[in-house]
């Protein structure tokens, strides 16, 4: 069975901790209908109660130990507004007891550590937990999450936009997938047991936030390790749809 595995029809994944299950999500963007309003004057009712439910009812589902945040679970890049607060602090006062939580701080995270209560924070350069290591994707990945068997990033968004024959479009957000090139990092190996291993690019868990087009030119890559990294990657809907490769599409 692989080690991570996206639960189809949701843009969230679980994935073998060793000892532990734990749900995997990135990019949550708390209170982004906020900064709508106040940066581009769009109001936008909250979904934070939507994307809350949704959370826990992934929890239950999946039986998870750990729920494990790829960065960017606030919105704004300063300090967090009252709605963005009160729905990262709601939503990890609602977990179910005995529930874990580790982010790996994203470029939007600011000094989150320093009024987050009960989640275990680590920097950009992430955290290995069992064969599966995590990441942002804004910077480059630490020596012990290059080498485990999986790496896990956030921070793209990916998505692609697929036509129709008659010329209508839309935009789908996507997995990617596939080896992670060892060239793309050949400057980040000291220290690193290399096991070739997989990276997986998680699409957003908001579906607010846009993102990276990735069958679209002139829409470049974000991680300063990408697309070189994932030269062979492959793109999947969230229903578990195979694409083929990226690049492709």
């Amino acid at each position: 069975m692989a080690l991570v595995e996206p639960i189809p029809g949701a843009p969230a994944a679980t994935a073998d901790l060793g000892e532990e299950r734990g749900l995997v999500i990135a990019d949550v963007h708390a209170g982004v209908e906020a900064a709508f309003r106040s940066e581009r004057g769009i109001n936008l009712e909250s979904r934070a109660e939507e994307r809350r439910e949704r959370v826990l009812d992934l929890v239950e589902r999946t039986d998870a130990d750990r729920l494990v945040v790829l960065g960017d679970f606030m919105h704004s890049i300063g300090g967090p507004g009252g709605a963005e607060r009160g729905e990262i602090e709601v939503l990890v006062e609602s977990l179910p007891d005995g529930v874990a939580v580790t982010l790996v701080k994203g470029n939007h995270d600011g000094d989150i550590e320093s009024w987050i209560e009960g989640v275990d924070v680590t920097d950009g350069a992430g955290v290995r937990i069992g064969a599966v290591g995590f990441v942002h994707g804004h910077t480059w990945p630490a020596p012990e999450v290059l080498s485990a068997d999986v790496v896990c990033i956030g921070h793209e968004h990916p998505c692609v936009r697929l036509e129709d024959e008659v010329g209508g479009s839309r935009v789908e957000r996507v997995w990617l997938r596939g080896p992670l090139d060892r060239t793309a990092v050949a400057d980040r190996l000291d220290g690193v047991e290399w096991t070739d291993p997989e990276l997986i690019a998680f699409p957003a868990y908001n579906d607010l936030v846009g993102g990276t087009w990735v069958n679209v030119a002139g829409d470049d890559f974000l991680a300063p390790f990408l697309p070189q990294g994932l030269a062979d990657g492959q793109a999947y809907l969230l229903d578990g749809t195979r694409l083929g490769a990226y690049g492709d599409i």
